[in-house]
């Protein structure tokens, strides 16, 4: 008997197969999180079926609910998981467990926070404050987000509003604005300045010192000259991590900046501001409470699954001068707000739930510890490479945890090509999977460690995979 056949009539239901089929979800589950407590030997590739099936068109008829998830499951384990404990490329999340059980209750629950949804919303907001204690920011609101761009669009709209009070509705006029950030800033800054019609030309990139940080001596000199030629600065941007080598810029020094000229500063920490609540790393980030804005993508080094990122601003009020507005479909209880009126986002999934459980559940110290871990295996693969003859590490210790490495063999002339070929071999070889970047004109590989799961065997295991499959090319 086919599923439809099953369900007599009750279209859209999983009918007699509900709880089979929950039960089998959960087991699937199970497999892969036992499956992630160890790195494969190896990455699985799709079969020649499983790719004519993702070929075939749109089905007429349904299939067992059973035979769906099992299909799933093998497009899943086919294909890359930041999940498992040596994948080291980009920033992303690695699907704590408790979060990934939070979404399914939030998913079927499928609570709406665009308006007020009583106990869920007051659990919004306590996460966002729970959020912010545990960085070190004073937040006065805020939202969760679909991730960084739109947390990082949310905070400069309002930076907009209060230098060119009124743009909201009539545009920029005659303003020519500008905005400030590191030559290493995230391209979700421009992107967010092209959408908000003040245009990639006008964003500053100031330069950066030896450690690629945000220079604040040249931040008040390219101020102090754009102000003189008539133009007006919306916001100052720093970065809290950076993607490309995880420099965090001078937050305090540069508040100093954006005080003396009535800037608004945006903290960009969607990767790396979680680093400001271990003890090792928290006085990179002094200065932080100054800020009059900061995002973070908990779905990065807070482990959680996408999608949940959150924005948070000191003064709630700046949010609502630029989004709130009256609808007859949206009720108004006197001076209550809806989170329509502060925020970008209509319909807003319960972002929130996955982080508030795992708060619950783990504690804050837990994510303290687990992050300081990253941290010490960003500095161990940065000393056993330093140790390693014909491999380079940038001149500096890792700030965060991602650690440049770059194979620099004696005979090679074109060590670009060279380090192009070495990350192609390693993402082949499937042991250990890495992404590349370039710096300064050069080709590195660019290990992060953004993991739960990572081992400090894991790490001694990546730098063998590197090395072994260096000498497979040089010969």
């Amino acid at each position: 008997m086919s599923n439809s056949e099953s369900k007599r009539g009750n279209p859209l239901t999983l009918g007699a197969d509900r709880e089979a089929a929950l039960h089998h979800a959960a087991q699937i589950v199970l497999r892969a999180w036992k499956d992630f407590d160890h790195a494969r030997e190896e990455e699985h590739v799709p079969s020649e079926s499983l790719i004519t099936r993702l070929h075939e068109p749109l089905p007429k008829s349904g299939m067992s609910a059973m035979a769906g998830l099992d299909l799933a499951a093998e497009v899943l384990d086919t294909s890359l998981a930041q999940s498992r404990p040596r994948y080291l490329a980009y920033i992303g999340s690695s699907g704590l467990e408790i979060g990934a059980l939070a979404d399914l209750l939030a998913h079927s629950y499928d609570v709406n926070l665009a308006l007020d949804a009583r106990a869920a919303s007051l659990m919004d907001h306590q996460t966002l404050q729970w959020l912010g204690e545990f960085l070190g920011f004073p937040s006065g609101g805020g939202a969760f987000t679909s991730g960084g761009t739109i947390s990082n669009i949310t905070a400069l709209v309002a930076a907009r509003e209060r230098a060119i009070p009124g743009s909201r509705f009539n545009g920029l006029g005659n303003a020519k604005p500008v905005v400030y950030c590191s030559a290493d800033a995230h391209y979700s800054v421009r992107r967010g300045i092209e959408l908000l019609g003040i245009g990639s030309r006008n964003v500053r990139s100031v330069p950066i010192d030896s450690e690629r940080r945000l220079a604040p001596a040249a931040l008040r000199e390219m101020i102090t000259s754009d102000i003189s030629e008539g133009l007006t600065p919306i916001a100052v941007v720093a970065t809290g991590g950076t993607t490309l080598i995880g420099a965090v810029d001078p937050i305090d020094a540069i508040a100093d900046v954006c005080e003396e000229f009535g800037i608004w500063l945006h903290i960009d920490g969607a990767y790396g501001l979680p680093a400001a609540a271990t003890q090792e790393r928290a006085s990179a980030f002094s200065g932080l409470a100054r800020a009059d804005s900061i995002s973070i993508d908990a779905h990065k080094w807070m482990y959680v699954p996408k999608a949940c990122s959150a924005v948070m601003v000191r003064d709630r009020n700046s949010l609502v001068s630029v989004f709130s507005h009256e609808e007859a479909y949206i009720p108004h209880d006197g001076a209550l707000l809806n989170a329509v009126d502060y925020t970008l986002e209509y319909s807003r999934p319960l972002r929130a739930l996955k982080l508030w459980l795992a708060f619950m559940v783990h504690g804050a110290d837990e994510f303290r510890s687990a992050i300081s871990q990253n941290l010490q295996q960003a500095q161990l693969l940065h000393d056993l490479a330093t140790a390693t003859p014909g491999f380079a590490v940038m001149p500096f210790r890792p700030a965060l945890s991602i650690v440049p490495l770059r194979a620099v063999p004696e005979e090679v002339a074109d060590l670009n090509a060279f380090n192009t070929a070495l990350c192609d071999a390693i993402q082949s070889d499937g042991r250990v999977y890495l992404s590349q970047a370039v710096i300064d004109g050069e080709v590195w590989l660019r290990p992060c460690f953004t993991n739960f799961r990572t081992t400090e065997a894991d790490v001694h295991e990546t730098l063998a995979v590197i090395v072994e499959l260096t000498k497979a090319l040089r010969s």
